[in-house]
């Protein structure tokens, strides 16, 4: 006769009963086996120096320190403010040197953690003239046009996905953040067409980008592209 033992268990405040057939748990079934080794989640990707990525899930922020100071690129989705805090804080700064916040493009995504954040900076907020008219906000919205700069920062015009979408290139490091006029989860691509209010005009800035020096693609959606970035571009553009 199989005999079996009745087991009970208490931890952390609960109760477990048990029943074991002692006969087949000690001679036909094998001993538990070990879990797999888990594979180790993949290093962050290395950015240029003084560049920080802000990752909310499928869409990122950016953050350049520069001595004691800081812009922004982006803000993601609502309630991103203390991501993008915490961001600063491992790298040694915070909201407080916060100076710049530049707006890509006015879609909730990248503009969504303006509005709890904006009141605790003492930062000029930028968007582009035909963006920041449909971006609401407290504080003032600067506008700048292609070719401007900010913090070294130049603000290079890529309309398309939206009309007045703007990418951030930074000519020191060859470092293009591209909001949405570039994206990464499936290798290179322009902006995605099912979010794009032209489609023409997007691959015309695909092009324009591509002339550029760029060493390091930083894009709201995807993976930082920082090898090949440069060749990956070209050949984006000539296929368009």
């Amino acid at each position: 006769m199989t005999s079996r033992r009745l087991f009970v268990t208490a931890g952390a405040g609960v109760l477990g009963l048990a029943v074991v057939d002692t006969l087949t748990a000690c001679s036909s079934s094998p001993a538990s086996s070990p879990a797999p080794p888990t594979s180790p989640a993949p290093a962050p990707t290395a950015l240029p120096a003084g560049w920080h990525r802000v990752n909310r899930s499928y869409v990122s922020a950016y953050a350049l320190l520069r001595g004691s100071e800081a812009a922004v690129v982006d803000t993601g989705t609502p309630g991103s403010a203390s991501a993008i805090e915490d961001a600063l804080k491992a790298a040694g700064s915070g909201l407080a040197a916060v100076r710049h916040v530049i707006l890509t493009h006015y879609h909730d995504d990248h503009i969504g953690g303006l509005a709890e954040m904006a009141p605790r900076l003492k930062a000029s907020i930028y968007a582009s003239v035909n963006d920041g008219a449909n971006i609401v906000s407290d504080q003032e919205i600067k506008t700048l046009g292609d070719g401007a700069e900010v913090f070294g920062l130049r603000i290079v015009a890529t309309p398309g996905h939206t009309p007045g979408h703007i990418s951030i290139f930074e000519p020191a490091t060859g470092t293009l953040v591209a909001g949405d006029a570039l994206r990464t989860q499936n290798g290179l691509e322009g902006s995605d067409p099912q979010y794009t209010s032209d489609l023409a005009a997007a691959k015309q800035s695909v092009k324009k980008l591509a002339t550029l020096d760029v060493r390091a693609i930083l894009p709201g959606h995807g993976e930082p592209l920082t090898a090949g970035a440069k060749e990956a571009l070209r050949t984006l553009a000539a296929s368009l």
